[in-house]
């Protein structure tokens, strides 16, 4: 079972630094925990201020809800960021299809030619 995250948040463009130093030190912690297997994120060309990131984890909805996202280095991430949101942050939790419908191209990072 495996799970997949797909957040967006607004923000004003003139507090993109704000937010990217708040956002990196949590990002190395996400990405450290054994059970993130994925983490990448996008910013709009269309919707400046727009950035969006996808983490897949192996694990449940009910684990990420239980164990993940009540971990204390969220609440000063959250303390400095969601008072910097134009719009609520919008968030989808899916599953995983997996195998065969993955591909990741060795230009991408992946292992496929």
């Amino acid at each position: 079972m495996s799970l997949s995250l797909h957040i967006t948040i607004h923000l004003s463009p003139s507090d993109l630094p704000t937010f990217w130093a708040a956002f990196k030190p949590v990002y190395e912690k996400v990405i450290a925990e054994p059970e993130c297997t994925f983490f990448e994120v996008y910013e709009s060309a269309d919707a400046p201020g727009t950035v969006s990131w996808v983490e897949n984890w192996s694990a449940t909805k009910e684990w990420f809800l239980g164990v993940q996202i009540v971990k204390p280095y969220y609440h000063e991430y959250l303390a400095k960021t969601e008072p910097l949101f134009v719009k609520p942050r919008e968030v989808k939790v899916l599953q995983r299809v997996g195998a065969p419908f993955v591909m990741v191209k060795r230009g991408n990072g992946g292992v496929v030619e």
